[in-house]
């Protein structure tokens, strides 16, 4: 799903589908509740997961997205488990980004256990940054990102931010469950294999929105780290 020409105030890059909303769906709930637009762009069809097919999980992304509520939900069609800091794959992020012209991007944080979200991450730095200058892909007029900020998929690490996501955290668990053919195979499909996601990952996600929010008293919490400095008029 995408709206043609529609400005977002939050752009959130993925490997996969899924990966946004294991890292940062309650934020993502949390802001469309409160009018703002959001938008999802994978960068992959999963085309290599184990478990389900294209068809299935595209399914399952489109009803995702319909529970999130976004105002954009894109795929790239970039080659799963073949990411590369290349331009070719630079360049389609740099549209995205000036198409939507988005206040903040979130990507990925570098270190997790995927090596796609690895790429993930460092492809949207690159593209970020390229989506600035005036002379990369002249015939599209540049755009500046306010702020690049990286979220947790697999794993918790100390995080520089914490966003309360204890309202809107059955929103995330909702639309994380549309994807069936990850998290819940078995007797589902007669083809599929036991991986990390078939090991109780929801549950696992559940605790670690728990244990990120115990410092602050929260509920629910995800975790953040901004990619330079936060700018503040005042405390």
């Amino acid at each position: 799903m995408s709206r043609a020409d529609e400005e977002l105030d939050m752009l959130v890059f993925a490997a996969h589908p899924d990966d946004a909303e294991i890292g940062m769906g309650g934020t993502i709930a949390k802001h469309i509740r409160q009018g703002r637009k959001v938008g999802i762009i994978d960068l992959t069809y999963a085309e290599m997961s184990s478990n389900g097919d294209v068809e299935t999980r595209q399914r399952e992304t489109a009803e995702a997205a319909d529970v999130l509520g976004l105002t954009v939900r894109d795929n790239l069609g970039l080659p799963d488990r073949r990411l590369s800091v290349e331009r070719d794959q630079i360049d389609p992020m740099v549209t995205a980004i000036r198409r939507y012209r988005p206040r903040v991007v979130f990507a990925p944080y570098h270190v997790d256990r995927h090596p796609d979200h690895i790429v993930c991450s460092r492809l949207t730095e690159e593209a970020v940054f390229n989506a600035k200058l005036r002379r990369y892909i002249p015939e599209l007029p540049a755009w500046t990102v306010n702020q690049l900020y990286f979220y947790f998929i697999n794993d918790a690490h100390t995080p520089q931010l914490l966003m309360d996501v204890s309202d809107v955290h059955d929103i995330k668990m909702n639309a994380l469950m549309a994807y069936r053919s990850q998290f819940l195979p078995a007797g589902h499909d007669a083809d599929w294999v036991e991986t990390p996601l078939t090991r109780a990952y929801l549950e696992q996600v559940v605790a670690r929105d728990r244990l990120l929010g115990q410092p602050k008293g929260f509920e629910y919490a995800e975790g953040f780290i901004p990619k330079g400095p936060i700018t503040l008029d005042s405390f």
